[in-house]
């Protein structure tokens, strides 16, 4: 009897966060907005250096790119469309969606994607909230950027966390109050009736490589879907300036294995198949 022919293996969602260092939010409290421009910028070098990376694995995916980012580089979001990679938006100035009004975030997305669509000349469709700030205080975000253009958003993570999460949220894709726009939460694995992170960023610094490996594996088994990856320009570059006067906490999560993320990364392109967020969920948003 012939042998079963091989399912191919699941693709999962790729995405860049695309941000400078002095623009996380942990570092919010001690460099004010309007000093930005103060510092040396190393987002061009290290997006390209995750370019690279992506084109040796011959990875595609979705770079959710600051407008401020793509107003002061706008050959690199040139750079990112002509490499096949999918277009997508942070918001504007990186700030909080709940501490914005609806006024000031309507205005701060549609910035954002006048400027990357203007630079990239691509539709922009999707839509990250900066620190997965999109919460119970902001339901008429979604509605928001339904109107605004964007078809998804990736803005909601499903756990408990100091800085963000809404633990409650649905796991996988769903239309926030039955509109128009789809929410993919970020991953996470069931443990102990508890919602464990998955999607990356410190999580994927802090474990041990084989740790997340086994996990995501376990993540496959369990609910047959896609994960979500992401990760920042940032945490592939050890010798970025140090920031002043942050709190421990703070400069732990930011600085903790940034010489070893690179060469996880190109590890995790190996073992995992990956694409750009909306070629994953292709029939989730066609419905």
């Amino acid at each position: 009897m012939p042998a079963a022919p091989l399912r191919p293996p699941l693709r999962n969602a790729l995405s860049i966060d695309v941000e400078d260092y002095f623009q996380v939010q942990a570092f919010a409290g001690v460099i004010p907005r309007a000093r930005w421009d103060e510092f040396p910028r190393r987002v061009e070098a290290n997006t390209e250096r995750l370019l690279e990376i992506l084109d040796r694995a011959g990875a595609q995916a979705t770079f959710f790119a600051l407008g401020w980012v793509a107003e002061r580089h706008p050959a690199l979001i040139r750079r990112i469309v002509a490499g096949g990679h999918e277009l997508a938006s942070h918001g504007f100035g990186h700030e909080r969606v709940d501490s914005l009004t609806e006024a000031q975030f309507r205005a701060d997305i549609g910035r954002a994607k006048a400027v990357l669509e203007d630079a990239g000349g691509v539709a922009v469709e999707g839509y990250r909230a900066p620190t997965f700030s999109v919460g119970p205080r902001t339901p008429w975000a979604f509605e928001a950027l339904a109107e605004t253009g964007h078809r998804y958003s990736s803005s909601v993570y499903p756990v408990r966390h100091d800085l963000y999460g809404m633990p409650n949220a649905p796991r996988f894709p769903y239309r926030p109050f039955g509109g128009a726009l789809w929410e993919i939460p970020m991953t996470t694995l069931r443990l102990a009736r508890r919602n464990v992170p998955l999607a990356g960023g410190g999580w994927f610094r802090l474990a041990p490589y084989s740790a997340y490996r086994t996990a995501l594996r376990r993540f496959h088994a369990a609910e047959g879907q896609p994960a979500i990856f992401y990760v920042h320009p940032w945490e592939i570059d050890p010798g970025q300036p140090r920031v002043a006067g942050a709190r421990l906490r703070s400069r732990v999560r930011h600085y903790t294995n940034l010489a070893a993320t690179a060469g996880r990364l190109e590890r995790l392109l190996r073992d995992f198949a990956w694409d750009r967020m909306d070629r994953v969920f292709a029939g989730v948003l066609a419905s």
